[in-house]
This record gives structure tokens, sequence and C-alpha cells, in this order.
């Protein structure tokens, strides 16, 4: 017995000294894109910062739904940039020459049809930020939703691939050019609703494979996993395709016994409370639970921009998330596994089963992302930029930095290796995230405008959408 605890007591240090070192590796990466989002001072590079800033600013002040004219006109003369009776055609979403100038211009933002103003963008980032901006302190909004990303990838990825597994997906996440962009820009909701699914997808998949654990503990971890997914649907609406490919994950799951049935209750529950919230909010502002503050035809998708999507996206998601290769390659490496070791003994086939069971289900909502933004005719054209277009593919990054993780951990096979290569991948990917980044920022505001559903040329005084 005494032997036993001496060989007990070592082993146990060495795993909690490798958790500490896995832990620390994490908060570095995660330190390392403050540092650089917050050494470069901030600005509003599209009208889309504007619109939003209009929305915290009104938050702050009291005003959480609409505005009337009066309200919405003393808004715009305290926020400096685009605001007041613009000169016709100015940049930044102004009218164009010719047409009226409206009693209020705020960039995006829109009158309902009882007079009262509102941003036409989805509603939720103004929720989430305004405490930040009340306090003085907006800089540090998306980081703050990032941190809740880190975490939830950390111990997801750790349940699902052991050692190394959480800090890999925590340093994939952080080292995107993407994620530093949006960052960055801390009027845009782009990197927190990113964040918010990140940390869903990685505490549902900590409840889903953590067996050993008390089914209460799976339950409310999962329950938190769905908040943050439904939060992040709230924030930009286009992401129920990750909460859908969510509920139909853990049903299969269900179905295979891995989750207690209490467990999937209180899960489908929670989806079905917040979806009536969010009907509700829209049936009291917009005046319809299907509607939002976009006009009809202004969001367009069509299957005739995947083609032209496909032709000129590719060059930008590249560049903005370069993990996305990683990614693609484990997914190829895990589905040939799984089909190569399909009639192996249970033993051996058992991780590979797993692996695949969880790479379908991070591919799904993946590619349901990029699927859906494949079809959206305003960015299936050459005019644009990455600044401009990859914001619609970052929700993705979270399941994407899982995927990499595994490819980052599982081909080494010793742990000497294995160390050495995360160290390298992680330098390469900060390397070139610190330089994507760097030119990203840079690059200049393209207005374009797409007739749907066939792309045209730009005009001078269009409008950009997003959604």
């Amino acid at each position: 017995m005494a032997q036993a605890g001496l060989e007990a007591g070592p082993s146990a240090w060495v795993r909690v000294s490798r958790g500490r070192v896995e832990a620390f590796v994490a908060l570095a990466a995660f330190a390392v894109l403050c540092v650089l989002v917050l050494s470069v001072a901030s600005r509003l590079v599209e009208p889309d910062d504007y619109a939003y800033r209009a929305s915290i600013v009104a938050i702050t002040q009291g005003h959480f739904l609409t505005l009337s004219t009066a309200q919405a006109e003393r808004l715009a003369a305290q926020l400096p940039g685009p605001g007041g009776r613009p000169v016709a055609g100015s940049p930044g979403g102004g009218p164009v020459a010719g047409a009226p100038v409206p009693a209020v211009f705020i960039p995006q933002w829109v009158q309902l049809s009882d007079g009262r103003w509102i941003s036409e963008k989805d509603p939720g980032y103004p929720f989430l930020a305004a405490p930040f901006q009340a306090a003085g302190i907006i800089r540090l909004a998306p980081l703050f939703y990032g941190a809740l990303g880190c975490l939830g990838l950390f111990f997801g990825a750790r349940r699902w691939l052991g050692r190394y597994g959480g800090a890999a997906a925590v340093v994939l996440f952080c080292s995107s050019g993407a994620a530093l962009l949006f960052a960055w820009r801390d009027y845009m909701p782009t990197f927190t609703e990113a964040s918010l699914i990140a940390a869903g997808t990685g505490a549902l998949l900590w409840a889903v494979l953590a067996a050993e654990a008390t089914a209460w503990r799976r339950t409310w971890t999962g329950l938190a996993g769905f908040a943050a997914l439904e939060v992040a649907v709230f924030v930009r609406y286009t992401d129920i395709v990750v909460l859908g490919c969510a509920v139909v994950a853990v049903a299969a799951a269900r179905k295979f016994r891995a989750v207690p049935a209490a467990a999937l209750r209180w899960w489908l529950g929670s989806v079905a409370v917040s979806g009536a919230a969010v009907g509700l909010f829209d049936v009291l502002v917009y005046g319809g639970p299907l509607r939002s503050g976009y006009r009809p035809g202004e969001i367009t998708f069509s299957l005739g921009a995947v083609l032209p999507n496909l032709r000129y996206m590719p060059a930008h998601l590249i560049q903005a998330m370069p993990m996305l290769v990683l990614g693609l390659a484990a997914l190829a490496w895990i589905a040939g596994r799984g089909v190569r070791l399909r009639r192996a003994e249970k033993e051996r086939a058992a991780p590979a089963r797993r692996d695949l069971g969880v790479g379908l289900a991070l591919a799904a909502s993946w590619f349901c992302v990029w699927g859906l933004y494949a079809a959206y005719t305003w960015t299936a054209n050459p005019f644009g930029s990455t600044l401009q277009f990859a914001r619609f593919y970052l929700p993705a990054i979270g399941a994407i930095s899982l995927l990499g993780s595994w490819l980052v951990t599982r081909l080494p096979r010793r742990a000497s290796l294995a160390a050495v290569t995360s160290a390298v991948v992680a330098a390469a990917m900060f390397g070139l995230g610190a330089w994507s980044f760097a030119v990203i920022r840079q690059s200049p505001f393209k207005v374009v405008h797409v007739q749907p559903p066939s792309v045209t040329q730009p005009t001078a005084h269009s409008r950009q959408p997003d959604n």
C-alpha cells in the first residue's frame, strides 16, 4: 500500500503540473490576443459600427427599444462622426443625391410604421455591450465575451482530446486574423457572437462526453451552453442554424444514450423559451414574430450567388482564418479513420467512432453557417474586401478551432513531439494572424451594391447591409 501511494503521488503531481502548463498556455494565447488588439487605437470603419454605437449609447440613456424622432435627433447630435443632417451623397450610408434628407440620420437606422426609430441591425449586441459603455470600458466588451469563448473551448477540447487539446483550441481561436480584427472593433458584434457560439459549443461538448460526471452537473453545463447559443442568435438571427445543429446533435447523442433524458428535456425547453422570447420581442418592436429592422428584399440569399461566392470568398477566408486548412484536414482524417476502423474490434474502434460523431457535429455547425452565406448575394462580387466580407463566416471559428486542435494533438505519436508540434503551430498561427490583422484593418472600405438575385456593379452611393 505504501509503495502504491508513492507511485500514485508522483503520477498525480505530474497530471496537475501538466494541467497547469496547459492552462497557462491557453491564458497566454488569450493575453496575446488582448495585447495585439489593445495596442492599436480603435476606430469605426463601416456604417455598421456607427449604427451599433448609436444603439448602445441609446440603451445607456434608458432607451431600450425605440426612440421618438426628437430623441433620435438628440442622439445623432451627441455622437461624433456621421449624424445630424448630412450632405446628400455623403459617405458612410448617407442619402443619395436628389433624395429627400431624413429628419434623423444615423447610419443604418430606420423609421418604423409608428414613426419611431431603431437600428435595422439585429438587437442583441447593444444589450450585451451597454454595461461596458456605461462603465467607460467599451473596448473590453468583445474581450470579455472572448474570454468566455476560450473557457468553453478549453474545457470542451480537453474533455474530447485530452492533454494539449484545450490549449490547442484556444490558440487557434485567438490567433485568427479575423478574431483579432473584430475583437479590435469594439462596437461590432462579430467577435462577441463567435465567442458565444464557441463557449456554447465547448460547454455542450463537455456535457455530452463527460459520462462520469453527475447528471446534475452535465445538465447545468449543457444548459449554460445552450444559453450561450441562444444569446448568439439574439445577436444575429442567422445563427439559428448553429442552434439547430446543436439541437440535432444532442438529440442524436440521446439516441445513443450519451445524454441523460432529463438533461435533454431541460435543454430543449430552454431553446423553446428563448425562441418564444425573441418572437415576442420582434412582435413588440417590429410588428411580427418573423420581422426585423431590415426592409423586405434588403437581405437576400440565392442559389445563383453560390458559384460567385465560391470564386471570390476562399481568398478572403484563407487570409482571415488560415487554420481552416487544419480544420478541413482534420475532418478528412477523422472521416477516413472512422470508415477504416468501422469493422475493427470494439475497443479499437470506439475512439474513432467518438471522434467521428464529434467531428460530424462540428462540421455540421461549420458548414451550415458557411453554406448559408455562400448563398448571400451581397458578397457574391469581386469588389469588397476581407474587412467587409469575412465577418459573416466568423461564427464558425469555434468549430474550426476544435477540429484543428484534433489534428494538432492527434498526429504526433510521441508526447514530446506533440509538444514541439503544438508550439510550432501556435507560433505560426499567431504570426499569420498578426500579419493578417495588420493587413485587413488597413483595407479600404468599399461600398458595393447587389441587386438581388443577380450581381451588379458597385454604385457610388449604395449602402451596405449586414445581417
